[in-house]
C-alpha cells in the first residue's frame, strides 16, 4: 500500500508540473506576441485595431495590475471600426495612460477601461478611482516635466509624449476630467485619419523641447 500510495503521489505531482508548464508556455507565448505586436505596430497609412492594440499594452502591464490586485473592468464597444491610415505610436500613449491608473489606484482598486465610436472618432477613455488630481494641477498636466507624483518616482514626460503623439502623428486629442472620486483620460482619434493640413498644424501647435506645453 505504501509503495501504492506513494506512486499515485508521483503521478498526481508530475500532472501538476506538467499542467504548470503548459500554464507558463501560454503565458510566455501571449508575452512574446504582445512584444512584437507592440514593438511593431502601426506603419504609417495601414490600418489598426484599438482592442488588438489595448490587449498588448494590457498583457505588457498585466505585471503591474496584479503587483496592485488592481481589478480591470473592460467596457469595449461592439463592432468598432479600424484606424485608417494610422501611425505609430498609440501603444506608447496606453502604456502612459494606463501605467499613471495603475500608480493613482489604491491597492486593491479598480480601473476602467471604454471604448465607443464617437461620431467620425474613436473614443477610448482610462478611469481609475485615485484620490484625483487637483483643479491647480490639472492647468499643467500636460506641461513637460510636470507630475503629482513623488520625488523620483516619475519623469513628467509620460502625458507630454502621449499628447505629442495623439495630437501631431494622428490629429487626435486628449480631455482629462478628475474628482476626489478618480481621474478619466480620454483619447479622441478621427477613424479615416488627419489631414495633411491638420497635422502640419498640430505639429507646429506642440512645443519645442524645453518650451511650455499649453494648458490644459
Amino acid at each position: 500500500l505504501s509503495d501504492t500510495l506513494n506512486w499515485l503521489e508521483s503521478v498526481i505531482s508530475n500532472i501538476q508540473l506538467v499542467s504548470t508548464i503548459e500554464s507558463s508556455i501560454a503565458r510566455v507565448t501571449d508575452l512574446v506576441v504582445a512584444v512584437k505586436k507592440y514593438a511593431y505596430e502601426g506603419k504609417v497609412g495601414s490600418s489598426l485595431n484599438v482592442h488588438e492594440s489595448l490587449h498588448s499594452t494590457l498583457i505588457i502591464l498585466g505585471h503591474k495590475l496584479r503587483h496592485k490586485a488592481i481589478v480591470l473592468r473592460k467596457h469595449f464597444a461592439s463592432e468598432l471600426p479600424p484606424l485608417e491610415n494610422a501611425a505609430p505610436g498609440l501603444n506608447q500613449v496606453w502604456t502612459n495612460l494606463l501605467d499613471n491608473a495603475i500608480d493613482a489606484s489604491p491597492e486593491g482598486g479598480e480601473i476602467t477601461i471604454r471604448t465607443r465610436r464617437d461620431g467620425d472618432r474613436i473614443a477610448v477613455s482610462f478611469g481609475d478611482h485615485g484620490s484625483g488630481i487637483s483643479e491647480e494641477d490639472l492647468k499643467h498636466i500636460f506641461e513637460p516635466f510636470f507630475t503629482t507624483k513623488p520625488v523620483g518616482s516619475g519623469t513628467g514626460l509620460g502625458l507630454d509624449i502621449a499628447r505629442r503623439i495623439v495630437e501631431s502623428k494622428h490629429g487626435g486629442e486628449i480631455a482629462v476630467k478628475s474628482s476626489p472620486q478618480g481621474t478619466e483620460f480620454t483619447v479622441y482619434l478621427p477613424i479615416n485619419g488627419a489631414n495633411s493640413d491638420e497635422l502640419s498644424a498640430a505639429a507646429q501647435a506642440v512645443p519645442k523641447a524645453g518650451e511650455a506645453a499649453p494648458s490644459r
